[in-house]
């Protein structure tokens, strides 16, 4: 690999971090203004959405040009096709994030509908997932990744037990259905998330092994 290529590496993957750091921001601000129950997180989450953005734009054309001045081959073809799925998986974890921001926003217009316990547990794991996700694809640790993909049954599992919870509210009470319903959106913003994090795990996987394990392979995700 000669200097310049390793060089343009290793920056694509530093602004990828950098990028995936401003998603883990949104990520806590937005459940820190939910449980908090404080609109000014939120702004923040927004501004930051913009940089992610601005970030997905430039990370493409990062790896677009790297195709085309240095045509790599082998596992570096792999690492700037794993670069350019992760910077899309990243911009949808901030789409998330505004989304969580978004009902929240809602959400605080009215009481407070029950004491907030797994949806703060979903985006701690979710949030964990993303950041040793990236931390994989920085030292290509097919260990690490394999490990974030059982958390993911984690966050499943939280968010289908808040669902059977709030139902029981909606059939009790039909005006806690809008409150309840905000709470449904923002646990499946934090499954999307965990999923995403999934995703990056993956690529990781396939960038250092060359093993597609997407879609429920669980032959090749044990291996």
């Amino acid at each position: 690999m000669d200097k310049h290529f390793e060089d343009d590496l290793e920056e694509l993957k530093q602004r990828l971090v950098y990028m995936g750091g401003l998603c883990e921001k949104m990520i806590r601000l937005s459940i820190k203004a939910l449980v908090e129950r404080d609109l000014a997180p939120l702004n923040d989450v927004f501004e930051a959405e913009k940089e992610v953005n601005q970030l997905q734009v430039e990370m493409d054309d990062r790896c677009v040009k790297l195709f085309a001045l240095h045509t790599p081959v082998a596992v570096d073809l792999r690492m700037v096709m794993a670069a350019m799925k992760i910077n899309n998986d990243l911009e949808r974890i901030g789409d998330q994030a505004v989304n969580i921001s978004q009902n929240t926003r809602e959400l605080l217009k009215q009481p407070p509908l029950k004491p907030l316990i797994d949806i703060p547990r979903m985006a701690d794991i979710a949030q964990g997932m993303l950041k040793d996700a990236l931390d994989a694809f920085v030292k290509r640790d097919v260990d690490l990744s394999r490990a974030i993909l059982v958390r993911d049954d984690s966050v499943d599992a939280l968010k289908d037990q808040l669902f059977r919870e709030l139902l029981t509210f909606m059939i009790s009470d039909p005006f806690t259905i809008q409150r309840a319903l905000d709470l449904i959106l923002i646990s499946r913003n934090l499954e999307r998330i965990a999923d995403h994090a999934t995703n990056i795990a993956e690529d990781v996987i396939f960038m250092a092994q060359g093993k597609d394990i997407r879609h429920h392979n669980e032959e090749a995700r044990a291996v």
